[in-house]
């Protein structure tokens, strides 16, 4: 059974971060490791860490030696690994109970190190548990398979879905970018000429706002998304416009679910 290390950053999430942290530990599969960094945050989101940490062995927590955002947040849980596949899920976010088992069954015969799924979207206020948590009919469908050209003009990897096996690429770390690293480190595997592969079994819960909103902080992206394709991507700006338009058209038919 394959080793699984969650990777988790945290920043003032003591509302969710229960919610999140029981829907990795009740998985079916269950040979996982939280990897969870508080970036200095103000609220009682380390003591719970803390707290998970006496109850699971699998819960490890860490605290951020600075504020450095969510991307090296993630980048101090990428570095402590020692699973076979890096997966990530947000402290606001869920899994549905077989995510892990389903995606690791998968990925063993999808032909690909980089791998995604299918997911819900809930309300912000939603308070339930995972293994409570009524499908509903806001699907964001996964792709059954995404090549780096297709990734430019769509972020088509949901972050909380999203898993790469680490003996084939090694440990990937996300680039030092204010936002949208995420999206970075997905189009850097893949300009490698490794494409994704999608299960279209919906398997994660992302909280969001109401459907038909497209949100001011989606919105705030685009300038972070023209900086991807011009510094990260190095695009020319006909074709770092190109993607923008579709990724700003995507958006706004995503936040429709």
């Amino acid at each position: 059974m394959p080793l699984v290390s969650v990777v988790m950053p945290v920043y003032n999430s003591a509302v969710t971060l229960g919610a999140a942290i029981r829907s990795v530990l009740t998985q079916t599969h269950s040979d996982l490791e939280v990897l969870a960094t508080d970036d200095k945050s103000s609220d009682d989101s380390m003591d719970l860490l803390r707290d998970f940490a006496r109850q699971d062995e699998r819960v490890l927590p860490e605290s951020a030696p600075e504020r450095g955002g969510a991307g090296r947040a993630r980048n101090l849980a990428i570095t402590r690994a020692r699973g076979d596949y890096i997966a990530f899920l947000d402290s606001d976010d869920m899994w549905l109970p077989e995510k892990i088992e389903r995606q690791v069954t998968f990925a063993a015969t999808a032909d690909t190190p980089l791998t995604f799924t299918s997911y819900y979207k809930m309300d912000a206020e939603h308070d339930g548990e995972s293994v409570d948590f009524a499908p509903n009919g806001r699907v964001v469908r996964a792709r059954e398979h995404v090549d780096y050209r297709a990734m430019l003009v769509q972020d088509h990897i949901g972050a909380l879905t999203a898993m790469y096996d680490r003996t084939v690429l090694g440990t990937r770390l996300m680039p030092e970018m204010p936002k949208r690293q995420d999206y970075a480190l997905w189009l850097s595997i893949m300009r490698d000429g490794i494409d994704a592969r999608g299960l279209p079994e919906p398997l994660a819960v992302y909280r969001s706002h109401r459907a038909g909103s497209l949100s001011s902080n989606k919105l705030s992206l685009v300038p972070y998304n023209w900086s991807l394709y011009r510094e990260h991507e190095r695009l020319s700006v006909p074709r770092s416009t190109q993607a923008l338009a579709g990724a700003v058209w995507h958006s706004l038919r995503k936040s429709r679910i």
